[in-house]
């Protein structure tokens, strides 16, 4: 995997990784940007999320889950000196759907957490990681 970040202007750059897509990133005012773009640790948080999503969903399909629809809601908690590295993490799962089995979620959930998603494998070797989950149910 290759990626390359090239400065734009101020504080603001453009990320570019093998699948050929860009991403804007920049940082608060307060040191110098325009607060125009993705913070680098925005994207980290990001990317445990798609990572996460992806497994759950995938899971949850070939368990023939009937889901409809699909968020993942992530909050951080960041270390108070430098480098402010997360030190917990807490991701909610929102399912809808209808008649979705709470132990195939949980089990998609718990298999991406210690299986799959290589983002939270990177992750949990810092920050304390939790995990919970809502269905709604969808007639």
């Amino acid at each position: 995997m290759n990626a390359t970040v090239t400065l734009d202007k101020g504080m603001a750059f453009h990320g570019t990784a093998d699948s050929g897509f860009t991403i804007k990133m920049d940082s608060h005012p307060s040191v110098g940007g325009d607060d125009d773009g993705f913070r680098p640790m925005e994207l980290l948080l990001v990317g445990l999320g798609g990572c996460t999503a992806m497994d759950v969903v995938s899971i949850l399909r070939k368990k023939r889950q009937e889901v409809s629809g699909f968020e993942v809601q992530l909050h951080a908690d960041r270390a108070k000196d430098h480098p402010h590295v997360f030190t917990t993490i807490t991701i909610n799962y929102v399912i809808h759907g209808a008649g979705v089995d709470p132990q195939a979620v949980e089990r998609a959930i718990e298999l991406s957490a210690t299986k799959y998603c290589s983002a939270h494998a990177m992750l949990s070797q810092s920050a304390e990681i939790t995990s919970n989950y809502e269905i709604i149910e969808e007639g």
